[in-house]
């Protein structure tokens, strides 16, 4: 596992837990959106760097 691998896979869960919180606090819908794409990119991008890499 890469540490680009890894840094991915963390950031995409942190914001995963991100949009948890703003959807319990009752964030505006795009925010809730944005951040969503942006954990699943993050997390795609890291296991697809597993994946062709190893």
């Amino acid at each position: 596992m890469t540490s680009l691998s890894s840094l991915l896979i963390v950031v995409g869960l942190f914001l995963l837990g991100g949009v948890y919180s703003f959807v319990k606090q009752k964030m505006p819908r795009q925010l809730i959106v944005l951040i969503s794409i942006a954990a699943g990119i993050c997390l795609v991008a890291g296991v697809m760097r597993l994946e062709v890499w190893n």
